[in-house]
């Protein structure tokens, strides 16, 4: 996902996101330990993602205050 991307989504639409990628980071990561997937890097881009998301959402709480 891209930064252009996740600004123009809503706020709303952004803590859904980072719920869901949070789900899939969790999902990954155990079904790795279990037996390795077949793209690991799913992994990593999905931990990007969720900083991602979690930096654009500081910053909408920063430029409302």
């Amino acid at each position: 996902m891209k930064n252009s991307e996740i600004r123009e989504l809503t706020t709303q639409e952004i803590v859904e996101k980072l719920d869901a990628e949070r789900t899939a980071l969790t999902r990954f990561n155990l079904n790795h330990a279990i037996s390795p997937l077949e793209n690991p890097l799913q992994i990593k881009e999905t931990r990007r993602n969720i900083a991602k998301l979690m930096t654009e959402l500081r910053q909408r709480q920063l430029t409302e205050k």
